[in-house]
């Protein structure tokens, strides 16, 4: 989705084993948030785990339905940066210089980057620090994990690749010991000779190096596979596969293997459920807005059909307690998928919804006059940095009381 995967990924040390283990669902509203909500932020729950990331969703998702952003949004965004380049999930005082007490991941540094890059005015420098730092944690796998130095994991190599495929990156050529960010990718897929779990995507290897699937890494890699970042992109309709095939060199193959075993997942009951340890099973709101994106990014409407119709019905009191995280996901959701409309989601206005979660967008207001100076044509051509993608889902993923954040970025990035 993006977001994907946004997206999204786990918090260190947890290990997903079965389908959509832990439910992809933005952080709620809180009565009673721990630290101050910052001027510019989406939002009103405690930013201190995802403070960017559902910031940089708001601006994604909003740049999706043609909506300008406010200028203390961007603001805000730009304004979290560490002097390397990286940035963590929330900086309460940006003033502030990082140090090692700040904890930088991948998945906060990458879709604010996704965010970025979408931008009309030119935040070139910012993209190209983060970039910079982004290639200078890859693994020797060609993957990211969710902290530096982490295993890779399916949902931060897949934003990581969405970023870098926004940001004008050829991302086949960023290579550490001879590996790519899809080489990383590929080692998580489930091979086609899996049975019921052919073509998906595990998070991680578990302890005995065995993979398992799982929803959110899937929906993540397929964007990721397909040089697409959390927010997807609207495609043609394009044929189902028939069955799973051996991807050999081509990503698009894993991504579209992915693709159909989402599908699979969901033609039961028109979504994916969550199954926490010792929970009852219940629906999984964002891995399924997530499935729904992938599916529809590769052109696959037909089998995403079913899904939106249920989230369509289902997803309103999941949105007002996610908040912009949740609106996001469905805005991608409703800009992708055929069929869907941004403005009558359910009966819902998405980007009313979302607009009203943080300061009202420029564009209602006045001309953005803050930030960087307006891009010209001849910024495009003065050496500034090319850079290119992908995420993805994804995400950034972040553990807190079981719940992990998820998300996806909607431009092709992988270069020919």
């Amino acid at each position: 989705m993006n977001v994907r995967r946004s997206a999204a990924v786990l918090a260190a040390g947890i290990t997903v084993t079965v389908i959509a283990a832990t439910p992809a669902v933005a952080a709620g509203p809180s009565p009673s948030p721990s630290v101050a909500i910052p001027t510019g932020l989406y939002g009103t729950s405690d930013p201190t785990y995802d403070g960017v990331w559902r910031q940089s969703l708001a601006l994604l998702a909003q740049d999706a339905v043609g909506v300008q952003p406010a200028d203390e949004a961007v603001a805000w965004l730009a304004g979290q940066q560490c002097a390397d380049g990286a940035f963590a999930a929330f900086r309460a005082d940006p003033g502030k210089a990082c140090d090692a007490k700040v904890k930088v991941d991948t998945n906060s540094t990458a879709v604010a980057v996704q965010a970025l890059s979408t931008l009309t005015v030119s935040y070139d420098a910012q993209v190209a620090k983060a970039v910079k730092w982004l290639k200078s944690v890859e693994n020797a796998d060609g993957g990211w994990g969710y902290s530096p130095g982490g295993a890779s994991d399916a949902n931060s190599t897949a934003v990581v690749i969405g970023a870098l495929a926004d940001a004008g990156v050829t991302v086949p050529n960023v290579r550490k010991d001879g590996k790519s960010p899809y080489d990383a990718l590929q080692k998580l897929a489930l091979p086609c000779d899996s049975d019921a779990d052919a073509g998906a995507f595990a998070y991680q290897p578990d302890k005995n190096g065995k993979l398992f699937a799982n929803a959110d890494a899937t929906a993540a890699a397929v964007l990721g596979m397909s040089g697409q970042s959390v927010a997807g992109s609207r495609q043609d309709d394009a044929d189902s596969p028939a069955e799973c095939e051996k991807p050999g060199a081509d990503p698009e193959q894993s991504a579209i293997n992915g693709a159909a075993w989402l599908a699979k997942a969901m033609v039961k009951d028109g979504h994916l459920t969550s199954a926490l340890p010792g929970a009852k099973p219940q629906p999984d709101y964002g891995n399924t807005a997530d499935a729904i994106v992938a599916l529809s990014s590769l052109g696959l409407h037909a089998q995403a059909a079913k899904p939106l119709r249920w989230l369509e019905t289902h997803a309103k009191s999941w949105a007002a307690q996610g908040g912009p995280a949740a609106y996001a996901q469905l805005v991608f959701v409703a800009t992708t998928a055929k069929g869907a409309d941004v403005h009558d989601f359910g009966g819902q206005d998405l980007v009313t919804l979302l607009n009203a979660t943080g300061p009202t967008p420029a564009d209602i207001e006045e001309p953005v006059t803050a930030g960087p100076e307006e891009k010209t044509a001849s910024d495009d051509n003065d050496g500034s940095l090319n850079v290119a993608w992908t995420v993805g889902g994804a995400l950034l993923a972040v553990a807190i009381a079981g719940f992990v954040l998820v998300a996806r970025n909607r431009k092709r990035g992988r270069q020919q």
